[in-house]
């Protein structure tokens, strides 16, 4: 299983590098073709995974992993909205977009990774964290229903406040650049907005890692789906960017998808609910939210 774990990181390494090293050397603003030919390119990845997975170690992880991943996805797409709002508030310059998601991304991998390590460790040894994860999403999902839109106020986090106090920041950005030497080191805005970017993904992570390990405690199976979902969060930003109005009802179906993942989780020790049960309510819930938002937007556009 070692070997699987190393050869996977490797990949993961290898992607990075191919990603920020070659094809984005230049800092450049991402058309919509571009950005929709790499989520292509994410998702093919994935799905080959999941046949990768089905040859090596059977039907019930390789759905499990699929299971995990559209969650994950779904559940970005969160994300998205929020990387939207934190992008125009700080007014960052189109071309270095792609520059912030990709270290916010990188460290993304890496919190996420020690969250799932921590959090399979916790359900293994205490069983009841399984209760206290289920009554987290269930909280979380009855939130989000009842807050409807989301409203995002970057300049109210404290990680922010804290980092303003201890560093000088320029007023302008230097080009795609995280530090300059004007008098001394200073921070640009860009490293501020990151700082942002990651510290929002912690709080998506509380949400997101429990909800998959509703479907698996295999640590590989559970990091793999997140992975997979983050590597192809970037694009979908950009080929999403300009039509994120359009699923203002998708909210609904992500809170609907919390809810039921977290009575999942607490009615584990008495129904046994299969993962392709599972995915196919995933998968109806938010279609049909998806759906809902297109019609409704259609409805206006005649009106």
């Amino acid at each position: 299983m070692l070997a699987f774990w190393i050869l996977f990181n490797l990949f993961v390494v290898a992607m990075l590098a191919l990603d920020l090293g070659v094809l984005n050397r230049r800092s450049h603003r991402f058309g919509f073709r571009e950005a929709l030919a790499w989520s292509g390119v994410w998702i093919a990845l994935a799905a080959a995974f999941a046949v990768l997975v089905l040859l090596w170690h059977g039907r019930a992880p390789a759905l499990q992993f699929v299971t995990g991943y559209v969650i994950e996805l779904s559940l970005s797409v969160d994300n998205l909205f929020v990387f939207l709002v934190i992008f125009r508030y700080f007014k960052v310059p189109d071309e270095h977009q792609h520059k912030v998601l990709f270290w916010g991304i990188f460290g993304a991998l890496v919190m996420r990774g020690a969250f799932i390590v921590a959090g399979v460790g916790l359900i293994s040894r205490f069983h009841w964290i399984t209760y206290a994860f289920g009554a987290l999403l269930v909280y979380s999902g009855i939130k989000l229903l009842r807050q409807g839109e989301m409203e995002i106020h970057p300049e109210k986090n404290p990680a922010l406040r804290l980092f303003r106090r201890a560093f000088p920041v320029t007023k302008e950005y230097v080009g795609g650049q995280f530090f300059t030497r004007k008098n001394g080191l200073y921070a640009t805005p860009l490293l501020v907005v990151l700082l942002v970017v990651e510290t929002s993904d912690i709080l998506f992570a509380v949400d997101s890692i429990p909800a998959v390990l509703a479907i698996t405690l295999n640590a590989f199976i559970v990091y793999t789906s997140n992975v997979f979902a983050i590597l192809g969060l970037r694009s979908m930003y950009f080929a999403l960017a300009g039509m994120m109005d359009l699923f203002h009802y998708l909210h609904y179906g992500l809170s609907v998808v919390l809810i039921f993942i977290g009575i999942k989780m607490l009615a584990s020790h008495y129904v046994n609910i299969p993962t392709e049960w599972a995915l196919a309510i995933v998968l109806l819930v938010l279609g049909s939210s998806i759906l809902a938002s297109l019609v409704s937007q259609q409805k206006k556009l005649v009106e």
